[in-house]
């Protein structure tokens, strides 16, 4: 530490030194120097997270009768602080550290330890007074619990709402558009862009399902079974007031783990809400696309939608304009994809009585939270909101498109179904002319039959 000025502390190991002005103490020192790997921490919901437990738990304690009035208000005074972001820059640690976060736990304890020690007048010991009733191996699997579900209630889920809904009204405004669909992107037939759009809603609506249907196992919290899931070192009663007492701070529905021996040596519930966001991260990913595809051109492409021009889409080409959100959504969407198979294995990392990645979980979980709840926001704003529909373009496409003659199926069969439209195709004609002449068909029985809006009805189920 040249350069800077420093204070010398002690822990069972020795002497160390740490910055002057740092409210953490040698084991958090410790870490900075052991871990010196890369510029990831833990994110401002976790840290928010570690707060809420720390008071929580003197709360209990002082229910408990563990631990004087003063000791303990003075310790969830200063973990309120923390949990209000005002000390972020004390918790200084690489997410690469101890699998287990004892690093990241003792960094909470130590800066809590010293502003306890301020507010109380007296010594507040980072080990027995912050982390009493706990150990690192609880705290942290339950920091997840709670840092995750926290994101999801307030972020992810009201941002996946608004998606959804914006998804809806924009559909029901381009009802009247038919246009063609497609498969293997090539041509198919017709449909109406509200019917593209309201699969799109079903999507995101599915996806909070699934993400509502995890969040019970989300709930069960950890705390009470320290190090290993007898509850060494807890009174018997501490996680299930402990569980109270958070839900009673955060207004959600937290509750004690059913067996502190899973909740311990697994992440099951943190794999499972990965896969949930996963999944929709698969869903914004093929919405982004099928806009990317629809706004293509605007001469060579499809060319169907106008997507909202944010920034000049090129340094070298003047007039260029991309479509920079859905791209963006993307990336996202792979981001998250990624974290899913790092949070997969480190979910299966739990040896014996322990999970030893759990870090590396925590980070990338609420990371795919978070990332989801932000880009889901700019995409319905700055993209699906504002997108134009070029009408004419659509509806001329619509008129040549030769698979509606599938639609004549049931009255001039199959093969004399395909010779139309090859010769509608090859001589670049309209479908309803080469049936003319093609079969005993009037024009007023082919407008009936060949009618685009007609042949979009049904593919819904309430």
């Amino acid at each position: 530490m040249t350069g800077q000025e420093y204070r010398v502390e002690r822990d069972s190991m020795g002497e160390v030194k740490v910055p002057v002005n740092a409210l953490y103490g040698a084991q958090t020192q410790r870490a900075v120097d052991n871990f010196p790997i890369s510029d990831l921490r833990f994110p401002r919901t976790l840290i928010r997270a570690l707060g809420i437990i720390k008071g929580a738990a003197a709360a209990v304690n002082l229910d408990l009768g563990l631990m004087e009035a003063e000791m303990a208000a003075a310790i969830e005074r200063a973990a309120k602080e923390v949990a209000e972001g005002k000390y972020d820059n004390d918790f200084v640690l690489d997410i690469f550290q101890t699998g287990s976060g004892t690093s990241t736990n003792m960094n909470a304890n130590e800066v809590l330890a010293s502003l306890a020690t301020k507010y109380l007048g007296g010594k507040v010991h980072q080990n027995d007074h912050i982390n009493m009733s706990q150990s690192s191996n609880d705290v942290i699997p339950t920091a997840i619990h709670i840092g995750a579900y926290l994101a999801i209630h307030d972020q992810l889920l009201p941002a996946l709402h608004h998606l959804h809904a914006t998804l809806e009204k924009k559909a029901a405004s381009v009802d009247h558009v038919v246009t063609t669909g497609r498969t293997h992107l090539m041509d198919a037939m017709p449909v109406r862009l509200s019917q593209i759009l309201g699969g799109w809603a079903s999507q995101v609506k599915h996806g909070i399902e699934r993400l509502e249907s995890s969040l019970p196992r989300l709930a069960e919290l950890t705390q009470g079974g320290t190090a290993v899931g007898t509850g060494i070192n807890a009174h018997p009663e501490f996680g299930r007031r402990f569980a109270a007492r958070v839900a009673e701070m955060t207004g959600l529905p937290f509750v004690t783990s059913s067996n502190y021996f899973e909740g311990l040596s697994t992440q099951d519930a943190a794999v499972e809400i990965s896969g949930q966001l996963n999944t929709i991260a698969v869903s914004l990913m093929k919405i982004s696309n099928d806009l990317r595809w629809m706004n293509s051109g605007p001469i060579a492409g499809f060319g169907e939608i106008v997507l909202p021009a944010l920034q000049p889409g090129s340094s070298i080409m003047p007039g260029k304009i991309n479509p920079v959100i859905p791209e963006a959504v993307t990336m996202v969407c792979a981001q998250v994809m990624g974290n899913q198979v790092t949070i997969t294995i480190g979910g299966q990392s739990g040896n014996f009585q322990l999970n030893v990645m759990l870090p590396v979980i925590a980070y990338n979980l609420i990371q795919s939270i978070e990332l989801l709840g932000k880009a889901s926001r700019v995409l319905a704003d700055q993209a699906i909101a504002g997108f134009t529909v070029n009408e004419q373009h659509i509806a001329e496409l619509v008129g040549r498109n030769p698979i509606i003659v599938t639609a004549l199926n049931p009255v001039i069969g199959y093969e004399k179904g395909a010779k139309i439209a090859k010769r509608a195709y090859a001589e670049g004609r309209l479908l309803k002319d080469v049936a003319l002449e093609e079969t005993e068909l009037s024009a007023e029985e082919l407008d009936r039959i060949l009618d685009p809006r007609g042949l979009t009805e049904g593919g819904i189920h309430e």
